[in-house]
């Protein structure tokens, strides 16, 4: 049996990428009427409390299976070298905000695309809300979850694109460095895009060749994260 316990490693991570992190950039920059940092901070605190009680009334069990990240010994081989390298890069993008914006490397953006930066922030975090929500397999991980039942999920935004979680994800990334004025944050960014797309392509490939009904949803479900497009 699967311990199903939150250990003190994960509480740790937890404050760390969920609070320090999304805050990083005030804490850095010591500049506390900075409201974008201020909004960027909530948004992810918030939205990751909503998020995991929305999950866990709808699937009490996937908080466990989540909360067991550090010992999921049966998770892919190439996940457990992308999954925390992803997890790394994408914590990196509000500490180089922080920099950036302390030592003034960019420049400001303009009010409406800071505006349409914030919803591309807020429909990424939706987006990825709404796959957790709807998906009672959505691991920390990628593991065929044989000890779970693992099927394939088909409904809300499934029905779209195959890898909904990482679509949002990118969303977030992409935006994050605009709206809050610091353009080099698009380095970490960048990285986060491409260890996603690759990670991506490999659970693709893993959940067809290991999870049945997978290749059918594949011919249903032509796209992996861009409708239309890739």
């Amino acid at each position: 049996m699967r311990d199903s316990s939150i250990s003190p490693q994960i509480l740790i991570l937890l404050f760390i990428f969920i609070v320090l992190v999304p805050l990083s950039p005030l804490l850095i920059t010591q500049r506390w009427g900075w409201w974008e940092a201020w909004v960027y901070a909530l948004i992810h605190i918030l939205g990751f409390a909503a998020s995991r009680a929305l999950a866990a009334r709808k699937h009490p069990d996937l908080l466990k299976e989540r909360a067991n990240y550090l010992h999921q010994e049966d998770a892919e081989a190439w996940d457990k070298i992308l999954s925390p390298l992803i997890g790394l890069g994408g914590g990196s993008i509000p500490l180089v905000a922080g920099l950036d914006v302390l030592f003034g490397w960019s420049t400001t953006a303009s009010l409406s695309l800071k505006f349409f930066a914030l919803v591309l922030i807020l429909f990424g975090y939706a987006l990825g809300s709404y796959a957790l929500v709807v998906n009672p397999f959505f691991s920390g991980k990628v593991r065929i979850q044989t000890d779970r039942g693992h099927q394939v999920v088909t409904r809300g935004p499934y029905r779209w694109v195959r890898h909904p979680g990482y679509a949002g994800a990118l969303l977030t990334y992409l935006a994050s460095p605009i709206f809050l004025d610091a353009l080099w944050s698009f380095i970490p960014a960048a990285f986060v895009t491409v260890g996603t797309l690759i990670r991506t392509q490999f659970e693709d490939k893993s959940l067809e060749d290991r999870l049945s009904g997978y290749q059918e949803y594949k011919s249903q479900v032509q796209y992996r994260l861009i409708p239309g497009i890739w």
